[in-house]
């Protein structure tokens, strides 16, 4: 417990799935958490939890593409609770869909949250990290910011984009000599509502089925079963903490191995 005692940190997207789990485990480890999401009811549902269980956290409205909202942002985590040490810059969507197929609409669109969001969350609180002292910005990218996949294409250019980004947003920071590191975060296949919104591929598509996370990874995931959302943060945890101090430019899979290969699990395992 008290992992980041006396840190304050904004976590987007926070109102379900991985964002949430951060925001809930920041604050149990002992940080103040503001919480921004466009869903007001959810992520005024993750504060209440948090603020019930004794911690401390608020909640603000935002679409992090908005470039005017993000001073308001900065500046309530540094009015509530005086400063401002983490950014995890969660807030994405996926839109799946062949190239060939995709509005150039939607495709503007996934940019704007998953890429122009991010660029614009360590934009607005490097300033104020480094004012605080330093501390630790978080990229959520994804298993398919180390890899393609067929069907998301436009999905996997966002979370490529920002892997590098976060490497090159990490040597800046050091040039710097803001104290502020960099790193990004590569999840798998996670059980989380983000997979109702993208279509199905393979035998299940063109029945309006969503993809069922646990089948898919008991097929293709050498650990053999979906990971849940407080795998990933864990992770978080330790990348916002001061046990990470010696972390920075780097990524972080959590997988359940998938990014290494695959694997042929035995037919009897019991033997």
């Amino acid at each position: 417990m008290g992992q980041v005692e006396g840190k304050v940190a904004i976590v987007t997207g926070g109102a379900s799935g991985i964002g949430a789990a951060c925001a809930e485990t920041l604050a149990r480890e002992g940080a103040k958490v503001l919480i921004t999401d466009i869903d007001e009811a959810l992520g005024k549902n993750v504060r209440d939890r948090i603020t019930a269980a004794g911690g401390e956290a608020s909640f603000l409205h935002q679409d992090v593409a908005e470039d005017a909202a993000w001073p308001d942002v900065i500046a309530t985590a540094v009015r509530l609770y005086g400063g401002l040490h983490i950014m995890v810059a969660n807030a994405g969507i996926g839109i799946g869909g062949l190239v060939v197929e995709m509005t150039l609409a939607d495709w503007r669109r996934q940019t704007a949250v998953n890429l122009d969001g991010v660029f614009l969350s360590a934009k607005y609180s490097i300033p104020a990290i480094a004012k605080s002292g330093g501390g630790s910005i978080v990229i959520m990218s994804s298993l398919a910011g180390l890899r393609g996949a067929a069907g998301l294409a436009g999905y996997c250019a966002t979370k490529g984009g920002v892997r590098l980004f976060a490497k090159a947003l990490a040597l800046e920071c050091a040039a710097m000599g803001v104290n502020i590191r960099v790193n990004s975060v590569h999840p798998g296949i996670i059980d989380t509502p983000i997979w109702g919104k993208i279509p199905a591929r393979g035998p299940a598509a063109g029945t309006n089925a969503p993809p069922d996370p646990h089948a898919m990874a008991k097929a293709v995931t050498p650990l053999g079963r979906a990971g849940l959302a407080q795998d990933i943060a864990n992770g978080v945890l330790f990348l916002a903490s001061d046990a990470s101090s010696y972390v920075t430019g780097t990524e972080l899979a959590i997988d359940g191995g998938m990014s290494s290969g695959t694997t042929i699990r035995p037919a009897n395992p019991a033997g």
